[in-house]
């Protein structure tokens, strides 16, 4: 079922963890079923938001971008948050054994997916680019994002509790290490020809 598990993670974690647990797909139906969707929405949100709202700083003028190059930055956004998701998916797969579990890399994209979700539906507020209000949505999704994997990871991978924050800290740190990395890969493209360009 399309986002069948997507209202359930943000309301009650622990009980969706287990439905998740319990109901894994694989990585394919996985993918297909719900991150592709979700990801949409921060890319579709943020083309709209900064090609016919803008942003400004203070009382300047708002800043748009041109539809093409806007276009443009949103299809890498998008190719970039599923990546991604698949990168961490792997690494939460290659990681596992380290901590006694045993995983899958439908597990592994699963942790990835779900706990990007409130990430996700966080891109919403791309429709309103408004830094100040960004910053303090996108703290309160990283927030609710750490949560769900700290409360997810001992579910999905079957180990004790202790053994999941040690794991989720190691996979928090992993995910720091890949933003790090995409904003590298965002610069080289934008070296590459896909800067942006405003109106």
């Amino acid at each position: 079922m399309i986002l069948e598990h997507t209202f359930g993670i943000i309301t009650q974690p622990k009980v969706e963890w287990q439905d998740i647990h319990d109901d894994l797909k694989s990585p394919f139906a996985l993918l297909l079923n719900h991150t592709l969707i979700l990801a949409l929405i921060p890319a579709i949100c943020w083309y709209i938001g900064t090609t016919q709202v803008g942003w400004s700083v203070g009382d300047r003028e708002a800043v748009r971008l041109t539809t093409e190059s806007a276009l443009t930055l949103a299809i890498l956004f998008y190719v970039g948050i599923l990546a991604g998701v698949v990168i961490l998916g792997a690494i939460i797969n290659w990681m596992a054994r380290t901590y006694g579990a045993e995983s899958t890399l439908a597990k592994g994209i699963a942790v990835a997916t779900y706990t990007a979700t409130p990430l996700f539906l966080a891109g919403i507020f791309g429709l309103y680019p408004l830094i100040w209000l960004d910053f303090i949505v996108g703290l309160v999704a990283m927030t609710a994002s750490a949560y769900l994997l700290v409360s997810g990871v001992p579910i999905m991978m079957d180990i004790p509790k202790a053994q999941g924050l040690l794991f989720s800290a190691a996979l928090m740190a992993a995910g720091m290490i890949g933003i790090v990395a995409m904003m590298v890969a965002s610069i080289l493209l934008w070296d590459m020809g896909a800067a942006p360009a405003f109106v």
